[in-house]
């Protein structure tokens, strides 16, 4: 794999089962100069099961400013890298889009050895709509900028994809019952691939009452999938509704319109609000 160039192969590896690399990805790991690792360590254990005996360099989100120009001088000077996260596809809420951005502006070979993604694991799984949804990774750590977001999103109605770590999963439920509803539809995966792994389907209201009883839901990786609003509160305001709600939304704000227009027609106040969204981002386009 020496080349003119070096080439820079983003590859995936497995969530947790260690059967789920494929064939290409053992090839390309075995054959490149260098692996680039999130954690050196943690990435050993699969290397080692597989007899991969290539030489790693750890690259993280606290080094990656730092050892990005040495793997760019090694690719430079036709060096192959192999850059894997701690599991699944790297870049996808983990370390590596510095690297694979300057790769590509100075016209270096970068290619994808597709595999594992806990994103699309539990989407396919989840029996939430996967014709179109939304991936917003990690929320914010704090409390009031993770209610700040959820609220923005409230009104989405495309199916939501979230990342959530283990210290933080009951805060995190505990919000999007609040800005979602407790009657919202939502999924929770839990150690996907691995031996304790759970997917449950169930209300927010479900569902955080179900992960607040058990501390042993409170362990491990999460994945938190919220059913779009238009399709899990019902079919969209009729015509007179939205005629009533855009009179409203000239005047005041979509929180405010919805409702009032809730209370004149007798609509559901969260759709109203979807629709007062959607149409005052129309009306400053």
């Amino acid at each position: 794999m020496k080349n003119r160039k070096g080439t820079l192969y983003v590859v995936a590896t497995p969530l947790g089962n260690l059967a789920d690399i494929t064939h290409r990805a053992v090839e390309v790991l075995t054959q490149v100069q260098w692996i680039a690792a999130e954690d050196t360590r943690h990435s050993r254990v699969l290397l080692d099961a597989y007899g991969i005996r290539t030489p790693c360099i750890a690259y993280h989100e606290h080094n990656e400013r730092g050892a990005l120009d040495g793997l760019i001088e090694k690719l430079q000077r036709g060096e192959s890298i192999a850059l894997i996260s701690d599991a699944g596809t790297p870049l996808i809420s983990d370390p590596g889009f510095p690297l694979v951005r300057e790769a590509r502006a100075l016209g270096l070979p970068v290619v994808p050895v597709p595999g594992a993604s806990a994103m699309i694991t539990a989407l396919c799984v989840s029996g939430l709509p996967t014709d179109r949804f939304v991936f917003e990774g990690f929320l914010p750590a704090k409390g009031a900028a993770r209610r700040k977001r959820l609220d923005e999103l409230r009104a989405e109605t495309r199916t939501l994809v979230f990342y959530e770590s283990a210290h933080r999963i009951v805060e995190a439920l505990q919000d999007m019952h609040d800005s979602f509803g407790a009657d919202r539809p939502a999924v929770v995966a839990r150690e996907l691939t691995k031996m304790f792994e759970t997917v449950h389907a169930g209300t927010f209201a479900q569902e955080l009452a179900r992960v607040s009883a058990d501390p042993n839901q409170q362990k491990g990786e999460f994945v938190i999938l919220v059913h779009g609003l238009a399709v899990a509160e019902g079919a969209e305001p009729n015509i007179e509704v939205e005629r009533v709600l855009r009179i409203l939304c000239a005047e005041l704000p979509p929180t405010r319109a919805a409702a009032l227009a809730a209370q004149i027609t007798g609509a559901k106040k969260n759709a109203l609000y979807a629709l007062a969204v959607q149409l005052t981002q129309t009306d400053q386009q």
